[in-house]
């Protein structure tokens, strides 16, 4: 994307993706390639605890397989895990493509199932995202179930864009038992309510959502400023660094900015976000003593 463009509506983002990326990254070098290079940047950023998410697809000229594009990402997980071992733990969500989801759970079933096939390679969760204003959410009802049982987390994309029928499907959306949810934008105070009392954990994206124009307002008026007083564990994230420019450090730094926030504030955030991951407890144990850690080196 050219430096500084980064007011990209959500039809500008999913045509770039359809009609360029998907055409661009047309064969299993380059998927490799891109793979490596964004596990790179997020370490180069000071990540250590980093949740990829993915849909898999076939290539749009046949030259690889839905199966063949994920075995490619995850080897290659795998290999930079095995270089980079005591730096970053590194896991992969599935997502499935609300484009997908208009006549059949087809799709859904085909998503999950590879999930579950791929969790000893890394695979801890499924989502469902893509343009949100296509497909049929229920349709996912049998698969998310599937995957609960075999102990895969689940988050939704949720509330991104008003839409007829928003308020049926956010609510079968929140039928699906999801442990976390990304966005949260448009939400009805007694959903809120209803997230709450769940203590839901929030995937929130500042700079996406605010540069896609995705609300109305700037920072000052992102919801980050009511789901923070919450007891939802808010999770800062990006969406989508090639886009937006802004890696999840710059996430925080926008928050506490404009939410006036010092490091004691960001830490607390930080800690509680480590109880909303799908790594485990160990990686929870881990992650907190990393935040320890930093915060001993600010109180010498």
């Amino acid at each position: 994307m050219p430096a500084g463009k980064v007011d990209f509506s959500l039809n500008t983002f999913f045509q770039v993706f359809n009609q360029s990326i998907y055409h661009l990254v047309n064969d299993l070098e380059s998927v490799a390639y891109a793979t490596t290079s964004v596990l790179q940047a997020f370490l180069d950023d000071g990540v250590r605890y980093l949740e990829l998410r993915t849909i898999p697809r076939a290539s749009p000229n046949f030259n690889f397989t839905c199966d063949q594009y994920l075995s490619t990402v995850l080897d290659t997980i795998a290999t930079f895990k095995s270089q980079n071992a005591n730096n970053i733990s590194i896991y992969l969500i599935l997502g499935m493509d609300r484009g997908q989801l208009t006549e059949d759970s087809t799709h859904a079933h085909e998503i999950i199932d590879l999930a579950i096939a791929n969790r000893e390679r890394g695979v801890i969760g499924v989502d469902v995202c893509g343009n949100p204003t296509k497909g049929d959410i229920s349709l996912c009802r049998d698969a998310f179930a599937k995957a609960k049982e075999h102990g895969l987390g689940l988050t939704v994309h949720f509330a991104e864009v008003h839409s007829v029928g928003l308020r049926e499907e956010l609510e079968t959306m929140l039928s699906f038992n999801p442990d976390r949810l990304g966005h949260v934008i448009h939400v009805p105070d007694d959903i809120k309510r209803e997230i709450a009392r769940r203590k839901l954990g929030l995937e929130l994206c500042m700079s996406c959502n605010v540069h896609a124009k995705m609300f109305d307002g700037g920072f000052l008026d992102h919801h980050f400023g009511y789901w923070r007083h919450e007891e939802c564990p808010v999770v800062l994230c990006t969406d989508d660094v090639g886009f937006f420019c802004s890696p999840v450090s710059n996430e925080y730094l926008l928050a506490a900015e404009h939410f006036q926030l010092n490091r004691k504030a960001i830490l607390s955030i930080a800690r509680e976000a480590v109880d909303a991951i799908f790594g485990g407890g160990e990686e929870k144990q881990r992650l907190w003593g990393l935040l320890d850690q930093f915060q001993s080196n600010y109180d010498q």
